[in-house]
């Protein structure tokens, strides 16, 4: 059985949002948030926050280490493919879910769409649910081996690809297997549920606000439901294009 597992790239540094990752949500931070989603996935048995070894990510670091049960791992602020290949080899991964920590809403359902294709592809490299996109932004989600992780991270030289993970194997579909996942209703796919400006983290603890504290275990269908019901919410971010 393939030994796979989530790790989370944070970082405090954010030129439009600075400490999102730390920003309160319910008296929680966005990041445990996110990470109690996470928990969900179906299968899931190991989560690692990979920060970056900067003073400035040291509030992440101490909050990691305060979360039971989830590992911590340090690289470089902007070679963050380094840092996902350090993470991986650090706790034995075989295959790692990428997930970024700005994505408090992530639906654990979708990303356990993405992990069910990954496994049950044979050689399958490369899965994601955003390459095309069909998804609202903020339900991103790529799986990679370690086989192709490891490649790209000793054969990548351009800065974006560092920066940016995996479009070293995902620019090569000759060299590496990759899939993608569709969401069963595109027409969402407009939504921005994620955290990039102030306006999206107002959205993001309106939704919390409505929804978790009689449905801690809310779900993308719930949050759907809520901003069809709630145009206010919606048009929080609305100045923003995904």
């Amino acid at each position: 059985m393939t030994h796979w597992g989530v790790v989370i790239q944070a970082r405090m540094g954010s030129t439009r949002l600075p400490g999102k990752v730390l920003a309160d949500i319910l008296g929680a931070p966005a990041l445990v948030r996110q990470i109690e989603r996470i928990w969900r996935i179906p299968g899931l048995k190991t989560v690692v926050v990979a920060t970056s070894d900067l003073p400035q990510d040291d509030p992440v670091a101490e909050l990691v280490n305060s979360l039971p049960a989830v590992g911590l791992f340090r690289g470089s602020e902007h070679d963050v493919l380094g840092r996902y290949a350090g993470a991986a080899a650090a706790f034995d991964l075989d295959a790692v879910i990428r997930l970024t920590a700005d994505c408090p809403l992530i639906d654990p359902d979708v990303v356990g769409a993405v992990v069910t294709a990954f496994l049950h592809t044979d050689g399958c490299d490369y899965a994601s649910n955003c390459r095309p996109r069909t998804y609202p932004h903020g339900f991103d989600c790529e799986m990679v081996s370690r086989r192709a992780l490891d490649a790209a991270a000793a054969e990548a030289v351009d800065p974006f690809q560092r920066e940016h993970v995996l479009p070293f194997v995902f620019s090569q579909p000759d060299r590496f297997r990759c899939i993608n996942v569709e969401a069963p209703d595109a027409r969402h796919v407009g939504l921005r549920l994620t955290m990039d400006y102030p306006e999206d983290l107002d959205l993001v603890r309106a939704v919390y606000a409505a929804l978790y504290p009689s449905l801690p275990d809310f779900r993308s269908a719930d949050i759907l439901a809520l901003l069809e019901q709630r145009p206010d919410i919606v048009a929080l971010n609305r100045s923003h294009s995904v």
